[in-house]
């Protein structure tokens, strides 16, 4: 399961408005199949998989992330219906699916048809599907906020220098993430200030640059479109990931919204002094409050920088 958590990342951000869904066929032991979800949402990641194992599929195991659908559509059918008649023998879900067309039909469609099945609470696969989730019970998307700093906390010189913070390996880790998102965000004042192209320069991937947007009051700059606050987001056409860059009123005005997931800093070996911080003021007036909401899921060394990663607890 924690594989086919992994594999659905394949199909980020391509599978929106749909999530991006991973399978993997078991039997005897070995993978036989896997499939996760396919651009524009279809083929889904179990209808993927089934079509690998062919006949082999008889008698063997489905893991996917998310409960299968039950619903019809013109696109492909129901995965719940393919799997009922593929000849598995089991299937375990990650996550049961909180889209009412589906919500617990998916699993009740497959026991009828004679196949064990069971639903577990998985978190990796949860992890993979936030944006999804997110979108679904909160109608926003899974906000990731990125800072770039020195050690000391600072993300320029005091007159404003900024590039660069970070080495070559830490800037394309960025891009990276960025194409795992469907839309990117800065601060009004950063656009204007440094005319950021915000695309994804990676060799093969840059065709999942995100869709530009801007936090500001004004008018939409060229080529990037606009939300007035954080609360915005919901507005966002119905993205499942955003990729929030900076600068720090933007970075305060999510933190202090708290409207941001997941938190993922990058410090450099260099100490700035008097420069400018990554986040400005964010209203907190107690120290004890700013105590266990983050929890660290993942830390690597990029070159001479150091990743970090942290989860919003809620």
């Amino acid at each position: 399961m924690a594989a086919a958590a992994r594999l659905a990342l394949r199909g980020r951000p391509q599978s929106t408005p749909n999530p991006s869904v991973g399978a993997i066929i078991v039997k005897h032991g070995r993978v036989i199949a896997r499939g996760w979800t396919q651009a524009g949402g279809r083929p889904h990641a179990e209808a993927m998989a089934l079509e690998a194992a062919g006949a082999r599929a008889q008698g063997a195991t489905l893991y996917v992330t998310l409960e299968p659908c039950a619903h019809c559509s013109e696109r492909g059918p129901a995965c719940a219906d393919l799997i009922a008649a593929s000849g598995l023998a089991r299937v375990v879900v990650g996550l049961g699916d909180p889209d009412p067309r589906t919500a617990g039909e998916g699993m009740a469609r497959i026991r009828q048809a004679g196949i064990a099945a069971e639903a577990l609470d998985h978190t990796p696969s949860r992890a993979s599907l936030a944006g999804y989730l997110l979108r679904r019970t909160q109608d926003r998307p899974h906000v990731t906020l990125k800072l770039a700093t020195s050690l000391d906390g600072q993300i320029a010189l005091a007159d404003g220098t900024s590039r660069w913070i970070t080495g070559e390996a830490a800037r394309a880790h960025v891009h990276s993430r960025r194409a795992l998102a469907d839309a990117i965000l800065v601060g009004g004042g950063t656009w204007r200030a440094d005319n950021p192209r915000l695309d994804v320069r990676l060799a093969g991937l840059e065709d999942r640059s995100p869709e530009r947007w801007v936090l500001t009051r004004g008018s939409p700059p060229e080529g990037a479109r606009a939300i007035a606050s954080p609360a915005g987001t919901t507005a966002i056409d119905g993205a499942l990931y955003l990729y929030v860059e900076g600068g720090a009123q933007t970075a305060a005005a999510f933190l202090a919204a708290d409207l941001v997931d997941r938190l993922e800093l990058y410090r450099a070996p260099i100490v700035i002094g008097a420069g400018r911080a990554a986040i400005s003021d964010i209203g907190l007036t107690d120290l004890a409050a700013a105590h266990g909401r983050w929890a660290c899921v993942e830390r690597r060394q990029l070159g001479e920088d150091m990743f970090e990663a942290y989860a919003r607890r809620r």
